[in-house]
């Protein structure tokens, strides 16, 4: 059986130095899904990923329809992925106790997820819904069914490995909230009588738990700085009246607050819109080129441009940390991809620990800044400003060369000073043969021209994931394969294999039905 050969794998007469740049190590508390498991998040990632590019290119929908259903995709796949805990942690209650738990926190969620649906036929026969039909029989079971699910998922912190029956109660919790807003509310009428005391009682209820949920995977994503910075205003809204001095305010009720806060002026205002276009489709467009393995091609190239020269891991570094913040826009994720190859490196070649990890800190973080792909903050200044993006991009240009040109020379100077050598000639990949694959620096080139030319940053962000995806079927292995055909990503068991001759999977040991003795195969699971 020969293994198939993994996206720009080296021969051993390549030395390609970098192998596996684009896998993301995963949070603490990140989910691993096998099996169908992992083929029903993968079509929901894919669901929520095609939605987000049809809508942006073929069939606009209503600014805050979109942005709702942008953050219940959001909510429903962060619920999925992320644990309340981390997966090292033994879970505090038994299995059958948060089964239990669940289940009866699950009735009130589902109760009010069924009133959506009444409340919908009720509008439709051109009736209005009853208040008290609005607030007993939806807004407070919901409320319940939230808050104590969520303090449940804290205090008996099922095992964080597996999905889990309370995750699936917050998940009901969201379209519940998500379907009262959309199906519920005349999109209008949300708007006149959001933050007045006209407002719905269940638009309130609603919005109270979709900031609870928003709230909760915030904390599990990102900790717990940022909820309880939010948790603090929020409650200074409705303490205004016992406050001091200038702190002193009159307050705000319950149902003005919430109606109100769930809306462009609040939750669904600059940051979610930026969010919900930009940012999205160019997770959308990283996530192509990882799958491609660009990054891969990206620090070998850079290790074959620079590394030759005095000092040259460093010089990787700043090039290498170039190249990545054009596709990835992130200091974090910049360290992680080049960081693990470059540190060992600079350390060997003479440069203190300290320095090698200040280097490269120092380099990664100009990843923000580099052109074409910048950092949120980019994209909320394009949309605060209403400064084109691509005008932002432009100005951007200079700023990051000087950055990354004044790195590169005190890394020179550094190694000049400490008399530092660089790599072997046989230690490095191959020049010659990294620029047979230059095409891979395509999607880079035609997202800068498709916003030199006046694009919009929605059509040029599409058109380069476009070309990412073609030019992913230039290299040995391709990715689609590697993600739709190929069973051996989900299969846990080593007892299959693919026969390329039948192009079918067969248990290991047996005959192919075909008759072909599955002498060829490309790759086993």
């Amino acid at each position: 059986m020969s293994q198939q050969t993994p996206p720009l794998a080296a021969s051993e007469g390549d030395r390609l130095i970098a192998n596996g740049v684009d896998d993301e190590p995963p949070a603490s508390n990140q989910r691993s899904f096998t099996h169908t498991a992992a083929i029903l998040v993968s079509i929901l990632a894919a669901v929520y990923s095609g939605f987000h590019l049809v809508t942006l290119n073929v069939a606009p929908l209503e600014t805050w329809l979109y942005r709702i259903l942008h953050i219940t995709g959001a909510l429903v796949l962060g619920f999925t992925a992320y644990a309340s805990a981390n997966s090292d942690k033994p879970a505090r209650g038994p299995s059958s106790v948060v089964h239990a738990v669940a289940i009866l926190l699950a009735l009130p969620a589902l109760y009010s997820l069924f009133q959506v649906y009444e409340f919908w036929n009720i509008l439709q026969a051109g009736e209005f819904i009853p208040a008290n039909q609005d607030e007993y029989h939806f807004g407070i079971p919901l409320v319940v069914s939230t808050v104590l699910a969520i303090v449940a998922c804290w205090f008996l912190r099922p095992e964080g490995s597996r999905f889990n029956s309370l995750d699936f109660t917050l998940i009901v919790c969201v379209l519940a909230s998500a379907g009262y807003i959309v199906l519920c509310l005349d999109g209008a009428a949300l708007r006149l009588r959001a933050g007045t005391p006209f407002a719905a009682p269940g638009n309130a209820y609603a919005s109270f738990a979709a900031v609870l949920l928003i709230l909760e995977l915030t904390r599990r994503v990102a900790g717990l700085a940022l909820v309880a910075i939010a948790a603090i205003f929020v409650l200074y809204s409705f303490v205004g009246p016992y406050m001091p001095g200038f702190l002193s305010h009159q307050g705000f009720e319950f149902q003005r607050f919430f109606s109100y806060v769930y809306t462009d002026s609040g939750i669904l205002g600059p940051t979610t819109a930026v969010s919900s276009t930009y940012i999205i489709l160019f997770i959308i467009f990283a996530a192509f080129l990882q799958a491609s393995k660009v990054g891969d091609y990206f620090v070998n190239f850079a290790f074959a441009a620079a590394g030759k020269s005095r000092g040259g891991p460093a010089k990787v570094a700043v090039f290498a940390s170039g190249l990545m913040g054009m596709i990835n826009g992130t200091s974090a994720g910049n360290v992680v991809a080049t960081g693990s190859l470059t540190i060992p490196l600079m350390k060997k070649v003479g440069y203190p620990g300290r320095s090698a990890g200040a280097i490269e800190a120092a380099a990664s973080t100009g990843g923000q800044i580099m052109p074409p792909i910048m950092g949120a903050g980019a994209f909320i200044m394009a949309e605060i400003t209403v400064i084109p993006y691509s005008e932002i991009a432009i100005a951007a240009i200079i700023p990051a060369v000087l950055y990354f040109l004044s790195t590169y020379l005190m890394v020179d100077l550094e190694a000049a000073k400490l008399g530092m050598r660089g790599m072997r000639q046989d230690e490095l990949p191959l020049f010659s043969k990294m620029v047979k694959q230059v095409y891979l620096f395509i999607p880079i080139i035609i997202l800068i021209y498709a916003l030199f030319q006046g694009y919009s940053v929605i059509r040029a962000g599409t058109l380069a994931t476009a070309a990412a995806a073609v030019v992913s079927w230039f290299l040995r292995t391709k990715w689609a394969p590697s993600v739709f055909s190929r069973p051996s990503t989900w299969l846990a068991s080593c007892r299959y294999n693919y026969c390329g001759v039948c192009l079918r999977w067969h248990y290991c040991g047996c005959d192919c039905p075909n008759g072909c003795g599955c002498t060829v195969f490309i790759g086993t699971a």
